[in-house]
């Protein structure tokens, strides 16, 4: 493999917190952030979420933004919030025309806002304020308003399939940079609560009212989450020669589709094996280079099952492994981007993430996720997996340069 990918810039923002300082400390103490909605309007008050602790308009105030004059959607709010970390740490760096992509990921745009204006209008013609939010049912809202809030003009890219979709972009942005297409690339994701999202997972009876037990017996569903994060990709040759600072290498990724159903995944694992197989080979590593395994382990009935077998089956019972969804809830699109930068700060902190509230191991397998932080554990490669309704599958490693 030609062309060493590192990661040198990172931003983020979920229920643990806005920007990466804040999501480390809370994952190093252990602290879940998930709680009642207070902003999500909806029915479902006894829900458990992974909501952002800050209202539109603090996000909005702390952009500078006025929402009178551009009533910006949660999902964009998100993704510029996160975006600004980014950008503000590699403030000296000139983005030349042609020389940069932004691969944003997204699965239900501004729903949050199209739903909002549509609830006073049910028994009314659709007219006046509720116009000017049609467009944003578009995932690539939040893909503009970045690029226009920043004042960038990259090469620009909404991916969607659904839960492994900012993985997807990570991928995306790494094979432009390979091809010589740009030198650069943002790679990530963003989603806003939704009740159209809550309402969704709620008929496939896949929600957990209690805090999300993945891996566990008596899993019994996903808490959702929201957020936003992105990651920027570049040659580790360029990076040297700027002086970068390098968080971590992109050492393998594969996606793959096992084409299943249109919900749940491969009950025996295929797709996920297939996916983490492949990503070992793309990085030249074994099976016993892997030191820690970020999950996708939604806590639902289907895929903990399959992804456990899966890695059973390729790594025995030889790898640590855990899911940080419990800390964050699912974030949807954003999931695979804020679990690439938790398999980040696990490689910089030397730690395995804990896999909170496990209490009893499941019949179909032999294996147990990690239930406390595991601190001073030398990690030199980790499996981060993203796996998305239609069995599309997503495995990245990253691994310490």
């Amino acid at each position: 493999m030609t062309d060493t990918i590192v990661i040198t810039a990172v931003g983020i923002i979920s229920a643990l917190g806005a920007g990466y300082q804040e999501n480390l400390q809370q994952l190093l103490q252990s602290k879940p952030g998930l709680k009642h909605p207070r902003f999500l309007q909806t029915l479902h008050n006894d829900l458990m979420l992974g909501e952002v602790k800050l209202s539109n308009d603090s996000l909005a105030g702390n952009l500078g933004i006025s929402l009178a004059e551009k009533p910006y959607t949660r999902t964009s709010l998100l993704a510029i919030t996160a975006m600004k970390e980014l950008l503000q740490s590699v403030n000296d760096l000139h983005f030349a025309p042609d020389t940069l992509a932004f691969i944003n990921a997204n699965t239900v745009g501004g729903m949050c806002s199209v739903e909002d204006m549509y609830m006073p209008f049910i028994s009314e013609e659709k007219e006046g304020d509720f116009i000017n939010y049609i467009d944003t049912l578009d995932c690539a809202e939040s893909t503009k308003n970045v690029t226009d809030y920043f004042s960038l003009q990259p090469f620009t890219a909404t991916i969607s399939t659904a839960c492994s979709s900012s993985s997807n972009a990570i991928i995306a942005g790494a094979k432009m940079i390979r091809q010589g297409l740009v030198e650069r690339a943002i790679c990530g994701g963003c989603d806003a609560m939704s009740r159209y999202t809550v309402n969704g997972f709620l008929s496939l009876k896949n929600v957990d009212k209690n805090p999300c037990r993945p891996f566990d017996q008596e899993r019994n569903g996903l808490n959702l989450g929201e957020g936003a994060a992105f990651l920027m990709l570049e040659k580790k040759e360029d990076a040297l020669k700027r002086g970068a600072p390098i968080l971590a290498k992109l050492s393998g990724y594969n996606n793959s589709n096992d084409a299943y159903h249109p919900t749940a995944p491969s009950p025996d694992g295929a797709g996920a094996m297939k996916t983490m197989t492949e990503a070992l080979k793309y990085a030249n590593l074994q099976p016993t280079d892997i030191d820690y395994i970020n999950a996708h382990g939604t806590a639902t009935l289907n895929n903990d099952a399959s992804e456990g077998q899966a890695i059973e089956k390729i790594f025995g019972t030889n790898v640590p492994f855990s899911s940080t969804k419990p800390f964050t809830g699912h974030t949807l699109a954003a999931a695979g981007a804020i679990e690439a930068i938790f398999s980040i700060i696990a490689l910089q902190e030397n730690c395995i993430l804990p896999n909170l509230n496990f209490e009893k191991p499941m019949e179909e397998l032999t294996i147990t996720p990690v239930t406390t932080l595991t601190k001073n554990k030398p990690l030199h490669h980790v499996i981060s997996n993203s796996f998305g309704f239609g069995g599309n599958n997503v495995s990245l490693i990253f691994s310490k340069v």
